[in-house]
């Protein structure tokens, strides 16, 4: 079986293709292909729905939807389908808990301010603490061991601010935001 690809990955894959069908095809065929990729959509977020309906009238469903959710592929498909049962601060706040320890061995550490809804998504705000604050690092820190925790743990954020830092997340556009004089690309 060759390599998983993540929901982000096979979501902007199919975004391609189809931008390829739109701009290559006959109209009506790229309009089918769309409205194809909208019903399989519709179809699978359905399933997932029924799946969680069902495990709710488990008694040990609470549980068994705990199991499900940690899988990385699951959890995304959940939140493209807007059917994750954590909203997006309380896995912004897990994933945060899994790069303290990192954090920590350089004497820093990370507090979610909160996530605010704003066009396009949400955005989690972010402030770093210990040696992190105000280090030359603290950009490398929060691109390579903060922003991936979140990236992977909420993949419908935006944009992630960090102290006056802003930086675009790694699934939207690839622009550079610049936020008092800094800039932080993905």
């Amino acid at each position: 079986m060759a390599q998983e690809a993540s929901p982000q990955d096979v979501g902007q894959r199919i975004e391609e293709l189809l931008g390829m069908l739109a701009e290559h095809a006959v109209p009506e065929v790229a309009g089918a292909a769309e409205e194809l990729a909208e019903l399989l959509m519709d179809m699978y977020g359905a399933g997932l729905e029924r799946i969680l309906e069902l495990l709710a009238e488990q008694p040990e469903g609470a549980e068994q939807l705990r199991r499900v959710i940690s899988d990385e592929l699951v959890s995304g498909l959940l939140v493209l389908h807007d059917l994750h049962p954590d909203d997006t601060a309380t896995r912004a706040d897990r994933a945060l808990e899994s790069v303290r320890p990192y954090l920590g061995s350089h004497a820093g550490d990370v507090d979610l301010i909160g996530v605010v809804e704003e066009d396009g998504g949400p955005v989690v705000k972010l402030a770093l603490k210990g040696s992190c604050d105000g280090c030359p690092s603290s950009a490398i820190t929060v691109k390579t061991a903060i922003e991936a925790a979140l990236e992977k743990a909420c993949p419908e954020v935006i944009r992630v601010d960090v102290d006056g830092v802003t930086s675009p997340a790694a699934v939207a556009p690839p622009d550079v935001t610049v936020t008092d004089g800094k800039e932080l690309p993905l």
